[in-house]
């Protein structure tokens, strides 16, 4: 049998020798360890290659001397630029941790509540379906008008959204929650995309793209972090009151698995609140395109139509070789990772029903389960810090897809629960590192003017995708043979990608 818990306790402690080697006391305390990787050739600037700020800080410190002056102005820069960067840093991070806690306060609960309603399973998809639909064709157009509109007004906008979403849970009317789901879509889209968007945006206005890789890395152990706490707030706040009809024969239900929603909503305003006071509205900015694409220039308002932003952000997206291959593998990867989140249950359950034997199973410790999978996205986020020290992201990302294949092979093959467990946790490091990775990427690869639009337009094949997943009956096993040839071809394209940016 699985000892779960003592996995989650050898997790936890690797977690915490790793985050101490990525944080700034290892430099304090252990300088020789790391004067070599600080001596040698470091690729984080790399990252900074499209900001002219940066460019033009550097260039200012070679030119105000020589010698010790050189080197006095140049770390009196790297000193401004680091104060810069944990200034906006904590902006950004005070408003996408309460967006991140609302949706994970919310997704344990969702299929429970519509269960409690007393929804068939085909009810229940319908609505899941619709959810995933409607990410996918009004999140193809809101991306372009928070670019032309203003990210941080579509943040606030996303507040509101998903707000209203939360409060359409509390009626027990099919009509209602539908509504929900198609605005729980639209905000899911704008969360994956407008606020990442917002904070490269911001990173190139403050000169500090050299610090970007650091603060995704940030940003995704942050996440983790607040989804172990997420789940257990959610968890009190659903056994907190009776679930019932608000009186009899009432529509409007309060209580039980609703309690999580409630917190979510509070959350929510909270993060709307704090994004407009704290951040500065940033847009996408002008780009070569707008001035070629439309040479009889019939109106401003056909120029920044949701529509002209879709075909714009498409057009650029077909004709660049690198941004067509980061949206292919993101949503191969990020698919792999839908489809992980749904067999992940089924997969472990029978596996443990076949070692113990259906009568004396007795259930899985769900919740030691999922935080022992954040935990390893903490570690891989730290390993991410680690690594950057002395790699470019391309080239971290070719290992990242070449593990997490290794990880669904094991998982496929494997016949015990714990081999199983234990690389599915693999994967969940993977994940870890994958998004600072493919966010540092994104940043260097995609261009500002359309930043936004195109991290939805990338959306679109990741939906078709969990769509597929929802709408056919495969086995756990299939599903993550699925996942592991997804995760072979990101692995191909990827070091494709890597070969032409190495060469550019």
């Amino acid at each position: 049998m699985t000892d779960y818990n003592l996995i989650f306790g050898v997790v936890l402690l690797f977690n915490a020798l790793v985050t101490f080697r990525a944080s700034s006391y290892w430099k304090k305390y252990f300088p020789g360890a790391s004067s070599s990787s600080d001596s040698g050739d470091d690729p984080t600037p790399l990252l900074g290659d499209s900001s002219d700020g940066d460019k033009a800080s550097d260039s200012t410190d070679l030119e105000q001397g020589e010698g010790g002056g050189e080197k006095s102005s140049s770390a009196a820069s790297d000193a401004a630029a680091d104060i810069r960067h944990s200034q906006l840093l904590r902006k950004y991070l005070a408003v996408y941790l309460l967006a991140a806690l609302s949706d994970w306060l919310q997704g344990p609960y969702v299929y429970a509540l519509y269960d409690a309603y007393g929804y068939s399973q085909h009810d229940i998809a319908v609505l899941f379906v619709a959810g995933f639909g409607s990410s996918m064709v009004f999140g193809s157009f809101v991306g372009g008008m928070a670019d032309q509109g203003g990210r941080k007004k579509f943040v606030i906008l996303f507040s509101v959204i998903y707000a209203l979403s939360c409060m359409t849970k509390h009626f027990k009317s099919f009509g209602v929650l539908m509504i929900g789901r198609l605005l729980g879509g639209i905000a899911t889209s704008l969360l994956f995309s407008v606020f990442e968007a917002w904070l490269i945006g911001a990173h190139s206005s403050a000169g500090v793209m050299s610090h970007l890789g650091k603060s995704f890395s940030m940003a995704q152990y942050g996440n983790s972090i607040v989804a172990i706490i997420a789940g257990q707030i959610a968890n009190r706040a659903a056994s907190h009151a009776e679930f019932g009809p608000k009186s009899e024969g009432s529509g409007f239900f309060l209580g039980g698995f609703l309690g999580p929603f409630d917190i979510s909503l509070v959350t929510l305003i909270l993060c709307g609140v704090l994004a407009s006071t704290l951040w500065e509205e940033n847009y996408g900015e002008k780009g070569d395109d707008d001035d070629d694409d439309d040479d009889d220039d019939s109106s401003k308002a056909e120029k920044s139509s949701a529509t002209h932003a879709l075909k714009g952000a498409f057009s650029v997206t077909m004709r660049s070789a690198d941004i067509l291959s980061c949206g292919i593998i993101s949503s191969l990867f990020e698919g792999s990772m839908y489809i992980f989140v749904f067999m992940w249950t089924p997969a472990l359950t029978t596996l443990v029903k076949e070692e113990v034997g259906e009568e004396e199973f007795d259930g899985l410790p769900f919740g030691v389960i999922f935080s022992t999978f954040m935990v390893c996205c903490m570690i891989g986020s730290s390993i991410f810090s680690i690594a950057m020290e002395k790699m470019k992201p391309e080239q971290l990302a070719v290992i990242i897809f070449g593990v997490a294949s290794s990880a669904f092979a094991m998982v496929v093959l494997s016949k015990s629960a714990t081999s199983t467990f234990l690389a599915m946790n693999l994967f969940e490091m993977c994940v870890g590192m994958y998004f600072p990775s493919m966010g540092t990427m994104k940043g260097m690869i995609v261009p500002e003017d359309k930043r936004a639009a195109i991290y939805n337009l990338f959306r679109i094949p990741l939906n078709f995708i969990v769509l597929f997943s929802l709408l056919t009956d495969l086995t756990p096993k299939v599903s993550f043979v699925l996942c592991g040839a997804m995760m072979v071809v990101a692995t191909v394209l990827q070091m494709k990608l890597k070969s032409r940016r190495v060469s550019a």
